[in-house]
């Protein structure tokens, strides 16, 4: 019977997805010492009462493209969730464009998100991998101009097989190109309703195979300010390994960012550095960064609220700050 069940589970495994072992690579653990500093004020609030992000302005997505900074971001009027647009000059005065995506009830995305993404630059196109679908899954929508997309048909990562790590939500994508891979960072929730963070790989960002490994970041201990879940990733490479900046939960549903370091993006481990909001409209909530390293700074885009949720109307706005180091 044993037997029987392990050829079971594997057939269920195989059925659901790719799994393999990976690395990213680099190779050395890094040490860096990082600082964290912070504008007091939001630089995206949002917008007037009947607008798709008059509730919530949150998840950043910023990329470089053409001489400008470009934020995709995640709008709430109270019942949906939609992607907009914002363009900046120096990444702190933004204009925003308007709504640009919002969820197809008629497909697999139904009607509640399409959000909460990750923006890349590809050769003439921009890729932006989102969630959608209640409980959610990872799309991806694709553009050559920034104004019209062009929406895989169904999720290009979906639930995890029963009894896995990420068997009822895969969420928070957060995408980074190395070598000649995409690696995507997201949450995975287990039937515990357990959130956690994992990897997977791709080479053309549309078919994704799982770490078998997974998941690379547990909970923290209890009292941790992450001890309840994990989530909304934003990895970089520095110093010969990488670094990810990730949102913890804590009992209390207080959100706050934690740094944790890797030699190969895959094992990692939490370093002392916590950001925790220091203002009035992000003292409850401080989460969804983006990163960007230009000009030898590497430039961070934040949520934050004033209202301790898991997801929203917390008053969200976004915040701009910077990781140095000496």
């Amino acid at each position: 019977m044993r037997r029987q069940a392990g050829v079971f589970s594997l057939l269920v495994l195989a059925g659901c997805g790719r799994y393999a072992g990976f690395q990213v690579t680099q190779g050395q653990l890094p040490h860096l010492t990082y600082h964290w500093s912070a504008e007091p004020s939001p630089v995206i609030a949002r917008g007037p009462s009947g607008s798709f992000d008059a509730v919530d302005v949150l998840n950043p997505s910023v990329i470089f493209r053409d001489g400008r900074y470009w934020n995709l971001y995640s709008g709430f009027d109270g019942r949906i969730w939609h992607t907009g647009l914002a363009s900046s000059a120096d990444g702190r005065s933004w204009t925003k464009s308007g709504r640009i995506l919002s969820p197809d009830p008629t497909t697999w995305e139904g009607s509640y998100i399409a959000a909460n993404g990750s923006a890349l630059g590809v050769g003439s196109e921009v890729y932006y991998w989102y969630q959608a679908g209640n409980p959610p899954r990872i799309g991806l929508a694709r553009s050559t101009d920034l104004k019209s997309w062009t929406k895989e048909p169904r999720p290009v990562l979906d639930f995890g097989p029963r009894g896995a790590w990420d068997e009822r939500a895969a969420a928070d994508p957060y995408v980074i190109r190395f070598g000649d891979w995409f690696y995507l960072y997201y949450l995975g929730e287990d039937r515990a309703r357990r959130q956690r963070l994992g990897v997977a790989r791709s080479q053309d960002g549309v078919h994704w195979t799982r770490l078998r490994a997974n998941p690379i970041l547990e909970l923290g201990p209890d009292g941790s300010f992450d001890e309840n879940g994990l989530g909304e990733p934003a990895v970089w490479p520095a110093a010969g390994g990488f670094y990810m900046l990730y949102t913890g939960r804590a009992r209390n549903e207080v959100r706050r960012m934690g740094l944790a370091r890797s030699a190969d993006g895959v094992q990692w481990e939490r370093t002392s550095l916590l950001i925790e909001g220091a203002e009035p409209w992000n003292a409850k909530v401080i989460c969804d960064a983006t990163v960007l390293a230009k000009d030898g700074v590497l430039r961070v885009w934040f949520g934050g609220g004033d209202i301790p949720h898991p997801a929203e109307n917390i008053h969200g706005q976004i915040g701009f700050g910077t990781l140095l180091f000496p």
